[in-house]
């Protein structure tokens, strides 16, 4: 049994809430259950150095988490002065995930980043993150199109993510901290509207799993991402 009480291909409790963020130009407030991420599209009217002069845009997003939104305090990382690996590891996720199914040729030579700040977590921040920030952009890209700044449809696909694990021996969907922290695997799947696969990332915590399980989980995320496209729509429409 699952520290939830939830069958093995059950998700938590999602909830898409836009417009949150009074001055983005897209945003939404994105649950997972207990995990909580406030995600905000920003416009820029330039493009990164590198991209000037190539007629195209850029996406990328920045991640954190507020020093109380988990269990214990954390410092912020600022105090640091620069992200940690792990921060760096999710914003750069979350923008690939996103430039997966953007068009970047039709924002023109600006940049969108979206800010993901994780209020609340309970596990699946990075897939908590991922599903919403495809909510902020879709209302950036919309913003934009009202004010006649898009050269062609932008934005190509959804794109969402669910993580996957092998908890006590069962493969199981959207694992809440108390089955990642117990997980004998750990996947994350990041996967757009019309089933592609952007990025898979698994781990064995113990001993390796197997390819009949990899694709028992794979199948799992298939199942639970196309909920959460349609959740996506829902939200949009």
């Amino acid at each position: 049994m699952r520290p939830s009480k939830r069958a093995p291909e059950a998700m938590r409790p999602v909830s898409l809430e836009r417009g949150v963020a009074r001055y983005a130009e897209g945003s939404c407030l994105v649950k997972f259950g207990e995990t909580h991420v406030l995600c905000a599209a920003s416009l820029e009217e330039k493009a990164p150095g590198w991209l000037r002069g190539q007629g195209k845009g850029w996406v990328t997003a920045e991640y954190s988490m507020l020093p109380r939104a988990t269990h214990e305090r954390t410092r912020r990382e600022v105090n640091f002065g620069k992200p940690s690996g792990r921060t760096q590891e999710i914003q750069r996720l979350v923008g690939r995930s996103l430039r997966a199914v953007v068009d970047l040729k039709m924002i023109g030579e600006r940049q969108i980043t979206v800010d993901c700040d994780v209020l609340q977590a309970d596990g699946g921040t990075r897939t908590a993150s991922i599903t919403g920030a495809w909510v902020a952009l879709h209302d950036c890209l919309v913003w934009m199109k009202a004010r006649d700044m898009l050269k062609g449809p932008a934005l190509k696909d959804h794109v969402a993510a669910l993580s996957c694990g092998i908890y006590k021996g069962v493969p199981v969907l959207d694992l809440d901290y108390a089955e990642d922290s117990h997980a004998e695997t750990d996947a994350n799947f990041v996967m757009t509207g019309s089933g592609g696969i952007v990025e898979v990332q698994g781990t064995a915590e113990g001993a390796p799993f197997s390819e009949a399980e990899l694709m028992t989980l794979l199948g799992l995320a298939k199942t639970g991402c196309a909920q959460l496209v349609e959740l996506q729509k829902l939200a949009v429409a």
